[in-house]
Order: structure tokens, then C-alpha cells, then sequence
């Protein structure tokens, strides 16, 4: 299968996701709100948040067993700046109250003018960290 097509597929099945778990919990698919109440104690309704974090750790793992690669790549950088990163995206994620699944995919999807904003922000700091990072001395 064409890795466009494959792209496109994992779009349509973000966004079908996306769609049930508003119909059926009336929840938005946000992946540090889901992941993060699996951390807090007193956080209800944990079943369903395990289901969806195994779905998402799970499914790469499926597709490497079907077509003998994940589909994810192998790592750009090392582990230190991995490490670093994803401490930024969290703490952005708390200063932004959700992340780009909550905003970008859900938010935007209703409108919201919160959304909308947030999903900007991050998009140009995600361009301007490519940027930068790209063009540094020695690379990374």
C-alpha cells in the first residue's frame, strides 16, 4: 500500500475515533487528557482511558507483525533530546490545557475559538523548532 494512502487511513481512523468516543462517552479524543487521568488518582472511568492508550501503543506493533515495519520511523535524534522534547511537549500540554489531538483535531472540529488559537501557537512553534534545529552547527 502507498505511504500517502496509509496516511490518509490513519487520518480517517483518528478522526472516526475521534467521532465515536464524543457519541458513545461524550469525551474528547485528547491524548495527554486521557494519558494524564491514568496518572491522577480519583480519575474515573479508567477503562475505557486504558483501552484507548493500549490502542495507541498496540496498533504500530500490529502493523510491523502484518507488514514487517510500523509505519514510524526510526529516531532522528538520541535519547537525550527525545527525553527533552517530550518534557516540553508535556509542560506545553499543561500550559495549553490539551494537545494537538484535543485542539487540532476535536477543538478545531467544534470551532472553538480556543482551539483554533492553540492549534496555531503550536504549529508555528513546531515550524520555528525545525527550523532552528535544522540549521544548527553539527545538526543534532
Amino acid at each position: 500500500m502507498h505511504p500517502y494512502l496509509l496516511s490518509v487511513l490513519g487520518g480517517v481512523l483518528i478522526g472516526v475515533a475521534a467521532v465515536l468516543l464524543m457519541a458513545a462517552l461524550g469525551r474528547v479524543a485528547g491524548i495527554s487528557g486521557i494519558a494524564g487521568s491514568l496518572i491522577r488518582r480519583g480519575v474515573g472511568d479508567r477503562g475505557w482511558r486504558i483501552a484507548f492508550v493500549a490502542g495507541l501503543v498496540i496498533a504500530p506493533w500490529l502493523l510491523w507483525l502484518i507488514r514487517g515495519d510500523s509505519g514510524i520511523g526510526a529516531p532522528q535524534t538520541g535519547l537525550p533530546w527525545m527525553l527533552l522534547a517530550g518534557l516540553l511537549v508535556g509542560f506545553g500540554t499543561g500550559i495549553g490545557s490539551g494537545c494537538t489531538s484535543g485542539h487540532g483535531v476535536c477543538g478545531i472540529a467544534r470551532l472553538s475559538p480556543r482551539s483554533l488559537l492553540a492549534t496555531a501557537v503550536f504549529m508555528v512553534f513546531g515550524i520555528a523548532t525545525v527550523y532552528v534545529v535544522r540549521h544548527l552547527p553539527g545538526g543534532l
